[in-house]
């Protein structure tokens, strides 16, 4: 069945989605990444678009998720904003592409050695930036009561934070909190370090059984 087509989309499962990311991670890392044919993926996308999954990160330079997950165009929706927060804009695109496009799986990828959390741990204030820290401080003080070999990166801050903009979206968006519910879509909190290129998917709500580490908590 052709890769991008509406069929594909609807016959994916959440976890087969969650598959493809951690597949494709293992290629980057080990520059294996397929051969994509641009001009081929131009012709297939012309008319449509069917990206299996919809990323939320950093709008750092470093994480290209079409790159880090070794995908082409028209693959991923990436919804890209300094330090991964959530708005209501963000939850507006997060919400187009599960219920009106049928994207599977929703990342919310942070990174380490994020300046935006760096900038929020040392209380920077200037301009419009003031706002957009004051949405990564609850992820400071979340940090602090973990335990410090709790992630393996010891980017508590960046992960907490990951944590809280899951949180923040299914406790604000009916829609996906719908569709999660009901087996649609999978939620997977995510770390991208930026030394490695190695991708961590630490916290992971899909629905369906998944080859790599699993919490089974809901946020």
């Amino acid at each position: 069945m052709r890769k991008h087509s509406k069929e594909y989309l609807e016959t994916l499962t959440p976890a087969k989605a969650y598959e493809l990311l951690v597949e494709g991670n293992n290629r980057f890392v080990n520059n294996l990444s397929k051969d994509h044919d641009h001009l081929e993926m131009i012709n297939e996308t012309r008319e449509g678009q069917f990206p299996f999954g919809v990323v939320l990160s950093c709008m750092d330079s470093r994480t290209s998720v079409e790159l880090i997950f070794d995908q082409g165009l028209g693959d991923l929706f990436s919804i890209r904003v300094a330090g991964n927060i959530v708005n209501d804009s963000i939850l507006g695109s997060l919400e187009y592409a599960v219920k009106y496009v049928g994207s599977k799986v929703l990342v919310v990828l942070g990174h380490t050695a994020c300046g935006a959390i760096k900038s929020a741990q040392a209380d920077v204030k200037d301009g419009h930036i003031t706002g957009l820290l004051s949405a990564i401080k609850p992820a400071i003080s979340k940090a602090m009561l973990k335990s410090k070999d709790q992630h393996c990166f010891k980017d508590n801050v960046a992960y907490a934070n990951v944590e809280n903009s899951m949180e923040e979206i299914l406790h604000r968006s009916e829609i996906i909190k719908d569709y999660f519910s009901r087996g649609e879509i999978g939620i997977v909190g995510a770390m991208y370090n930026v030394e490695t290129g190695e991708v961590d998917f630490f916290k992971n709500l899909t629905t369906q059984p998944v080859q790599k580490k699993q919490l089974t908590e809901a946020v």
